[in-house]
């Protein structure tokens, strides 16, 4: 039996990586949204989470951009469906899969994670320091995005060109890529988006009314 409010908590993580990064994408920054991004990156270090929740400090807040946006993704929300946030979420989704049928470069990851960890300490475990992100986005680089199709970002060039922006959507998309290792952990399958649309759709709504 599917455990909706798992698998609804790990495709929030999914959908708020992918508005973050259209948003760096298309803005250069993530605005009032940091608070969140370092949530999402510090999930990178919860290997063995008690809950679901606990990969996310075990606070539904951390999720409110991934929730909202989920919501809209589900059809939740009013206007027109974001087809750039959910090419997003699903190639990450996609490259989750990827990371869990290799073996080597799950290896290679948690090998990789354990040494930002370190690197964490000496930066007073500042996780938006431009090394820790840095260091972040090149595991995403060789790590990640050669396992499967690359996950195109679209956006303005002029933000899109600079280091830094490169380096915060790579970091952005592997702490996504954590989100959805969770959702294959839970019991997520790409048919409960057509088949328990409805069901993922409540729970983020009833998620949302908790905030």
């Amino acid at each position: 039996m599917a455990n909706y409010f798992d698998i609804s908590v790990a495709v929030a993580g999914a959908c708020q990586a992918g508005s973050l990064v259209q948003k760096f994408a298309h803005k250069g920054n993530c605005g009032e949204d940091n608070e969140i991004l370092s949530y999402a990156l510090k999930s990178l270090f919860v290997s063995q989470p008690d809950s679901t929740l606990a990969v996310f400090d075990n606070d539904l807040s951390h999720l409110k951009l991934g929730i909202e946006v989920a919501m809209a993704q589900f059809g939740g929300g009013k206007g027109n469906l974001d087809t750039e946030v959910s090419r997003y979420w699903i190639g990450i989704l996609a490259l989750s899969k990827k990371l869990l049928e290799n073996p080597v470069a799950k290896t290679e990851l948690v090998q990789r994670l354990q040494q930002v960890e370190r690197q964490l300490l000496i930066c007073e475990n500042d996780i938006l320091n431009e090394q820790i992100i840095a260091n972040l986005a090149s595991i995403y680089r060789e790590v990640i995005s050669p396992l499967g199709t690359q996950i195109q970002v679209t956006g303005s060039q002029q933000h899109l060109s600079r280091t830094d922006v490169q380096n915060r959507i790579r970091a952005t998309l592997l702490a996504g890529v954590r989100a959805g290792v969770l959702w294959q952990q839970v019991g997520g399958k790409r048919w409960q988006f057509l088949f328990a649309r409805k069901k993922i759709l409540n729970q983020m709504q009833s998620f949302y009314q908790t905030l």
